[in-house]
């Protein structure tokens, strides 16, 4: 979504590149309440000082919804695995009171950065945890969350530890019984990272939509994909009828047709050790 940029007046947020633990970060400012952090070249949040329930991502305007026909309004306990600038964080913080989040992040510089100036919820609201997100998702007992967002990028891709079959069942074990597994990836034509990861966490979820572009589906541009997975049945109805009417309108594959996306693809697993 195209904005204007702020021209010479004083901003809330740091001037030029800063070096993470793991790469650089621009405050690209937008108005100077607003920002974009761009991580490595790539958009990584939208922050919003003023209205912090302002997603301007359209994967995370389709989490929000997700959340909403699956759980309702009310406090949830989500666990998001990247961080960023914490810009789904806050929202369901201000849009959910009482709601209890943990945001794990691996960079711990850009974790202190997003503390300073995306003005994130302090805890128990939103914690952030500096951490390696698969293995943080491992420590979780039974029933901890109602949401896991996988939302980790290296290089503009989903890692391929985040991608597996293992960490869709460690996801599971963590979720309450009505909870969600929301993936973000970003793919292009011929689309079969996102068939793969369809695959995998059809193997693990027995309830799996997919919301993308028709665009996107139709093997015209490159973008996200946004899979939803849960264990009970969620209204995939409604959810269709919901994402119709978001600004990008976009569509929900499921069923049937969802399978037939996946297709042949193999499930994909941890790598097996090597013998010593």
């Amino acid at each position: 979504m195209a904005r204007t940029r702020a021209s010479g007046s004083p901003t809330a947020f740091p001037a030029g590149t800063l070096t993470t633990s793991t790469g650089s970060l621009t405050f690209d400012a937008i108005t100077p309440r607003a920002a974009l952090l761009v991580l490595d070249g790539m958009e990584s949040s939208y922050i919003d000082l003023d209205d912090p329930t302002h997603l301007e991502f359209e994967y995370m305007q389709q989490m929000d919804l997700a959340a909403r026909v699956a759980l309702g309004d009310g406090p949830i306990r989500a666990l998001h695995l990247g961080g960023a600038g914490c810009a789904l964080a806050r929202a369901w913080a201000a849009s959910r009171p009482g709601s209890r989040q943990l945001v794990v992040e691996w960079d711990a510089i850009l974790a202190e950065l997003a503390r300073e100036f995306c003005d994130v919820p302090r805890a128990p609201e939103v914690k952030i945890r500096v951490a390696e997100a698969r293995a943080a998702l491992q420590r979780f007992p039974e029933d901890r969350w109602d949401v896991v967002v996988r939302d980790t990028f290296t290089g503009g891709a989903v890692p391929a530890h985040m991608r597996t079959y293992e960490v869709a069942l460690s996801a599971s074990h963590t979720l309450a019984e009505g909870g969600l597994f929301l993936a973000n990836l970003t793919d292009r034509p011929p689309l079969a990272m996102a068939r793969s990861e369809v695959a995998t966490i059809s193997a693990v979820f027995p309830h799996v939509a997919m919301i993308i572009d028709p665009a996107i589906l139709r093997g015209r541009r490159y973008g996200n994909a946004l899979i939803v997975a849960a264990k009970i049945p969620f209204d995939v109805t409604a959810l269709a009828r919901a994402c119709r009417g978001l600004p990008l309108p976009v569509t929900v594959v499921a069923g049937e047709k969802l399978r037939d996306f996946a297709g042949t693809m193999p499930v994909l697993h941890d790598e097996a050790p090597t013998a010593p």
